[in-house]
């Protein structure tokens, strides 16, 4: 046997001990194995979902009304008559409508916000429009931003189970009167204007029409 037969030999006695020893200290992957363990399985879970304590405050209520108040006592039996109404999306809602109300009637242009607004409501608008026609008077209005929005009031009717909140809303917007010769009479292109008031709207608890409307507005 020539010499490099027996090192040919030696290097496979070689590396076939230490397949083995690998073997033995690494285990082999034959089957079904499991996938490795992510941080995520191991960190301990915080559970995030908001619980509400049986017979505790509905924190949907009381987070905008005291407790205890006739006005948390209306919307709780709002909430009895309709499962699917809740304060905050209620308050959402609102918003935008303030903001698409408020500058469909400072361009004099009730038409998109009629299923919105009462009967008296709209008569009121409709009035305020055409005697600023009449005058020659136009608007240029833009809306800025909210600053505070408000549950103000909230009553329930159990026999008709008509409904109404009131909202108080303090606003930016800018705002332009100008005459028939188009000079500014009131307000500034580049003044931001504080509007202010409190409307309140109105709706028959679980009837098939999801909307509210405007039912009357103050300051």
């Amino acid at each position: 046997m020539n010499g490099s037969l027996i090192q040919l030999l030696v290097l496979a006695g070689i590396a076939i001990f230490l397949i083995l020893k690998l073997r033995s200290v690494l285990g082999t992957r034959d089957g079904f194995e499991k996938p490795p363990v992510s941080l995520e399985d191991v960190r301990p879970r915080v559970r995030r979902d908001f619980e509400v304590i049986e017979g505790g405050p509905d924190r949907d209520i009381t987070d905008h009304v005291p407790e205890g108040s006739d006005a948390a006592r209306a919307l709780a039996e709002m909430k009895a008559v309709e499962a699917g109404f809740a304060v905050r999306p209620f308050l959402d809602g609102a918003r935008g409508a303030y903001e698409m109300i408020l500058m469909a009637f400072e361009k004099g242009d009730l038409d998109q916000i009629r299923p919105f607004l009462a009967d008296e409501v709209e008569a009121s608008f409709a009035e305020a429009i055409a005697i600023r026609e009449r005058e020659g008077l136009t608007i240029d209005a833009s809306f800025v931003g909210m600053k505070e929005l408000a549950l103000h009031d909230a009553t329930f009717n159990k026999d008709s189970r008509f409904a109404e909140i009131s909202v108080r809303f303090v606003a930016e917007q800018t705002y332009v009167v100008r005459n028939k010769s188009g000079e500014i009479v009131e307000g500034a292109p580049n003044k931001i204007k504080k509007t202010q008031d409190i409307w309140t709207f109105a709706r028959q608890m679980g009837s098939d029409d999801p909307n509210w409307q405007l039912v009357a507005t103050g300051d």
